[in-house]
């Protein structure tokens, strides 16, 4: 089944929580997860720069971290719900007030926009999506070895039934794992991913790119 793009929010076996981002993409497959000094970014893969020239959609900062909270989102608006929960704001509240400030993308598909946001210790996250008819917001638990997604197609909704297994001891293993683990590896398409997964520190940043997205 192709969804398109997904953001997760999990907890590994051993109880870090975990955010993941991933593109699925049939239009735009040439593109790239890069860290850019703890910002993790999607970019153009060398030699596909011209692609920006045919969407202002597909470049942005898809993972940021926001002190005690990481941030995943498929476009511009991660930048301000990440900058607004550093200033104090809670994940709801800026989820809600970005989200309905920015409102769907409108390209031709009308391209919803989603997010999620996880603590780095805590027992619930929040996954978001705004679409043409609909703005959600809602909290998730959190519990080990599982995670729950969101996408900008078929599955657009914060629904129960939108969950996998999951592990992962890095953020590099947490962005493999929504490529091809679990209940991901049956969404087609997948191109490349970004995720953080808790630390007693802070949260370990990775990135995984498909070789060949076809």
């Amino acid at each position: 089944m192709y969804v398109g793009r997904i953001v997760a929010v999990g907890r590994s076996k051993a109880g870090r929580n975990a955010v993941m981002y991933r593109v699925s993409s049939r239009s735009f497959p040439n593109r790239q997860a890069v860290d850019n000094d703890g910002t993790l970014a999607i970019v153009p893969r060398p030699g596909a720069e011209a692609d920006l020239q045919k969407s202002p959609y597909i470049a942005y900062n898809a993972l940021r971290l926001a002190g005690e909270w990481a941030v995943a989102a498929n476009g511009s608006h991660t930048d301000p719900i990440a900058e607004k929960i550093a200033a104090g704001l809670p994940p709801r509240d800026a989820l809600v007030l970005c989200l309905s400030a920015m409102d769907y993308e409108h390209d031709d598909l009308d391209t919803p926009r989603i997010a999620a946001v996880v603590p780095r210790t805590g027992d619930v996250a929040w996954l978001a999506i705004v679409r043409r008819d609909a703005l959600v917001v809602k909290a998730v638990g959190l519990a080990a070895g599982r995670a729950r997604y969101l996408a900008t197609y078929e599955a657009n909704d914060v629904d129960e039934a939108l969950s996998s297994d999951f592990d992962a001891a890095s953020g590099e293993e947490a962005a493999a794992f929504v490529v091809s683990g679990g209940a991901f590896a049956d969404l087609e398409r997948p191109v490349t991913s970004a995720a953080a997964l808790a630390t007693e520190a802070g949260f370990s940043l990775g990135t995984y790119v498909v070789e060949d997205p076809g």
